[in-house]
């Protein structure tokens, strides 16, 4: 019996209810042996409060059993009643989410007998594959059904913001929501040269993607103001022709960033539409989702930005737990020691993983030789560090701020702007204004190409053990 299995025995034939995220919490970590003191630092919840939570939940379970229940005989009485009652399990935990929120039943199975597709775009909805980090997925799916709500997803790249979004856009789709995806990306630079072009080409795209006309001479008013013509135009046209909320999803706002001068108006415009939701019924209409990778490092007033409202996901790294669980859903036959060796090397990045996994799946190559040609221009990673690499030979600035993080011997401080970007190339992780290399994989590599390219001495460094 795994910890799916004991959540499904739980909520579905125990307690006939779903358990609210922070149960789920206490459930998942106590089926580890997680002490409550523990899951508090984690989690940040009070260990008073989880303790609370706990204890209730014990009780539940100890009334819907006929049995005491407790933190440290959970194994074994859900073990013993699977057994007596037969429980067949046949979903996992993602499978429930999507039956409950996107309406559909997908019921994966694992990766056993499945053709694995290499792991270069966002998890599919049906695939076994997507990893939950709780209680991220449950906040998501609960949050973006208040009405004028904002949602801010950040993390680096490739560490599944898109797979997570696109379950939350295809619940709102289900649940009856317009849903409309702007991504910044597909922005020519020119769209940036004023805010009157860049407010102009938005409208226009959220008015194509919602299949209505562009009426933007009708509501455009230049002695108004570009902002002002915006906000009539999305009231007075987009939400006034809507009779369902409308999502609207904002991908990779950190392009925005790199634009102070239409940054400075943009992103507190999106702060007062949400404030406009708290006054009016239009407004209501609206949920804005948010999706970026890296801090916004634009000076904004605290009352008029819009990343200190709302809901804040951060996508962490997944925990050794987790990479276990994707193992097995890959159908590997994988121990505690290899999760060990693997994460010593790459951590705990999503695709990082996914993609040792895809490769050790096709038994194109032991975990020794993968670990051991990883920070190479021969192993499976070349393509992905080449295109970090090119990114930095083209950015001195940028180049010579990591090389000050490979060469520390821990966290180093460097100028916030170069640490943001590099943050959301997924090369160092952030704590609080000190910056340290995210991995030894990007260690190692980066290294040696600048040891290569510059002539670079660096000090002498003991990177952590990763051999098998």
């Amino acid at each position: 019996m795994n910890i799916d299995q004991a959540l499904e025995t739980v909520e579905q034939v125990l307690l006939s209810r779903s358990l609210s995220p922070i149960e789920r919490l206490i459930l998942r970590q106590s089926w580890v042996g997680r002490t409550y003191t523990q899951m508090s630092e984690d989690s940040g919840y009070g260990s008073t409060y989880i303790k609370e939570i706990g204890s209730q939940l014990w009780t539940d379970l100890s009334t819907a059993l006929g049995a005491r229940v407790t933190k440290k005989n959970l194994h074994l009485v859900l073990s013993q009643y699977s057994a007596i009652k037969g429980v067949n399990y046949y979903k996992n935990e993602e499978t429930v989410y999507l039956e409950e929120w996107v309406g559909e039943s997908n019921s994966p199975e694992l990766a056993t007998g499945m053709e694995i597709e290499y792991p270069s775009s966002p998890v599919p909805l049906n695939s076994a594959l997507y990893i939950n980090r709780p209680p991220i997925e449950e906040l998501a799916y609960k949050e973006i059904t208040k009405p004028g709500c904002v949602i801010r997803i950040k993390a680096p790249s490739k560490m599944g913001k898109s797979s997570l979004l696109s379950r939350m856009l295809a619940g709102a789709t289900t649940q009856g929501y317009k849903v409309v995806s702007i991504d910044f990306q597909e922005a020519d630079e020119a769209v940036f040269s004023t805010l009157d072009r860049f407010l102009r080409w938005f409208c226009v795209n959220v008015t194509r993607k919602l299949q209505l006309s562009p009426k933007l001479d009708d509501y455009w008013d230049e002695d108004m103001g570009s902002k002002v013509s915006c906000k009539i135009y999305f009231e007075g046209y987009l939400l006034e022709s809507l009779a369902c909320p409308l999502v609207l999803s904002l991908n990779e706002v950190n392009r925005v960033f790199e634009h102070p001068k239409i940054a400075q108006d943009f992103l507190p415009m999106l702060r007062f539409w949400h404030e406009l939701a708290q006054q009016g019924e239009t407004w209501q209409k609206l949920r804005l989702v948010l999706v970026h990778s890296t801090e916004v490092y634009i000076q904004l007033k605290l009352t008029q930005s819009p990343f200190n409202v709302g809901l804040s996901l951060r996508l962490p790294q997944f925990t050794s737990l987790q990479v276990q669980d994707l193992a097995e859903r890959y159908g590997l036959d994988w121990t505690e020691e290899e999760t060990e060796q693997l994460m010593a090397m790459v951590g705990g990045h999503p695709y990082l993983v996914s993609l040792a996994f895809y490769h050790l799946r096709r038994e194109e190559v032991t975990l020794e030789e993968l670990l051991r040609s990883a920070p190479t221009q021969a192993g499976i990673y070349s393509h992905h560090l080449r295109g970090h690499w090119a990114i930095l030979r083209e950015d001195g600035e940028l180049a010579e701020a990591l090389q000050r993080a490979i060469a520390a011997d821990g966290s180093v401080q460097l100028d916030a702007i170069a640490a943001y970007k590099l943050e959301s190339m997924g090369l160092v992780q952030l704590e609080g204004n000190l910056a340290r290399v995210s991995c030894e994989l990007y260690r190692i590599y980066l290294r040696q190409q600048m040891e290569k390219e510059n002539k670079i001495d660096f000090p002498q460094y003991h990177p952590c053990s990763h051999s098998v």
